[in-house]
């Protein structure tokens, strides 16, 4: 009987063995086709509950990831981050409130309408507030001059305010968010949608389209949108070491970081990188916490990437395949699954993956896509047929075909994983 047994176990090791090489090979093939020839592809497959590597292809070679770069994000707010998000330190002194900016980017934003501080600010006759205490630059490096007014790359500070974009909507009249910069705002039929390094604003009449333009931070603008708020309550002033004694919380970290990656919110994850800074020091920096992370938590990375900002905005990002299958894995075995898949877009169904990778009935990717121009990566999970979890990372860099011939390829592969492994 114990015979009978092993010779069963070891029937069902060689079949699934078999099965994978097949798969395997079925990937080689796609790989290896005419469409591949001319763009550089990094694929690795991993099965966590056997440990094993399903397909490797190119998976040890640096890619410019873009947005599969907020992976890394994630996996970093998760680990410096408490439960909800440090809207600011402070200390008090009798009737004055002294303020401290954390980076959190949630205070008055579009989507999450956070006002912690400003319920806060209300109880106090005079606020002494400090957003000078950041090191990072405005926008990261290697980031396109051009998009200086695109709504996609807001700028970085210590106390943001409106998610730091104008938000204009024209129906019957003018409208803005906020609104103190209405005056600012100009009617021009083309063109850039503001004046390249000042608060000079210009608009087409759209009745059905709301514009989200990037506002130029500085202590005046900051200023004069507090003055709006609060009129002769708050005072700009410049940062000191003294140690702030307290910690104002606003929402739940969970919902800051499921926006960032569902949305690819690339102002959200260079926020969160931010904000973790600021659970090690009051001197806002970045790249300190990248470094610290990848010198601690990530230190076993098989390849160390290089590492420029938290939104994959840059193209001096470098990580390999390799290197995210490893954090997607950490990740796997840190967190609750339903917890975990609920940060990623869902593929056919949610997020940016809405109109792909759809499945048939239910759901099978989980996964952060990254795409500018001639580069689309995909990393994430997949559930197969036999409700095996598989985590990937597909990256594909410099092709000239369309990026949805590339998504038509990848989901060829995908599906080869879901329906066969």
């Amino acid at each position: 009987m114990l015979k009978l047994k092993f010779l069963c176990l070891a029937l069902i090791f060689i079949l699934t063995g078999c099965k994978s090489v097949q798969v395997s090979k079925k990937i080689s093939k796609q790989l290896n086709s005419s469409f591949f020839e001319n763009q550089f592809v990094g694929l690795l497959v991993y099965n966590p509950e056997s440990n094993k590597i399903v397909h490797s292809y190119n998976a040890e070679k640096y890619f410019t990831p873009a947005s599969n770069t907020k992976i890394f994000t994630l996996y970093t707010g998760l680990h410096y981050l408490p439960n909800k998000v440090p809207s600011f330190k402070y200390t008090i002194e009798k009737d004055t409130l002294n303020v401290i900016g954390t980076g959190d980017p949630t205070f008055l934003h579009s989507y999450f309408q956070d006002s912690t501080a400003l319920k806060m600010f209300n109880n106090y006759e005079k606020i002494n507030l400090t957003v000078n205490n950041i090191e990072d630059k405005k926008y990261g490096p290697g980031w396109a001059w051009e998009d200086y007014d695109a709504y996609f790359s807001p700028e970085k500070s210590s106390f943001p305010m409106y998610g730091n974009v104008l938000s204009i909507n024209y129906d019957t009249e003018l409208k803005t968010s906020p609104e103190a910069l209405k005056d600012s705002v100009y009617l021009k039929p083309s063109g850039f949608k503001r004046a390249y390094n000042s608060n000079r604003f210009y608009y087409q009449p759209n009745p059905n389209k709301t514009r989200e333009i990037p506002m130029v931070i500085d202590s005046l603008l900051i200023n004069n949108l507090w003055n709006t708020l609060l009129p002769n309550k708050v005072n700009i002033t410049n940062y000191s070491p003294k140690k702030m004694e307290h910690i104002a919380y606003s929402i739940e970290t969970d919902s800051l970081y499921k926006r960032m990656m569902h949305e690819s919110d690339n102002f959200l994850a260079e926020q969160i990188l931010i904000l973790a800074s600021s659970t090690v020091s009051d001197t806002l920096n970045s790249n300190t916490i990248r470094k610290t992370i990848l010198e601690n938590q990530l230190s076993d990375l098989k390849q160390q990437p290089r590492w420029v900002d938290g939104s994959g905005l840059s193209r001096y990002n470098l990580f390999t395949p390799t290197s995210f299958v490893q954090v997607l894995t950490k990740l796997h075995n840190e967190i609750p699954k339903e917890r975990l898949f609920n940060f990623f877009p869902i593929g056919g169904e949610l997020g940016t993956l809405k109109n792909w990778y759809g499945g048939n009935p239910t759901p099978y990717v989980y996964a952060k896509s990254g795409s500018f121009g001639n580069n689309y990566c995909l990393s994430g999970y997949l559930i197969t047929k036999s409700n095996k979890v598989l985590i990937f990372s597909f990256m594909n860099n410099h092709f000239k075909s369309s990026t949805n011939a590339v998504r038509q390829e990848i989901q060829t592969v995908l599906e080869l994983l879901r329906d066969n492994y």
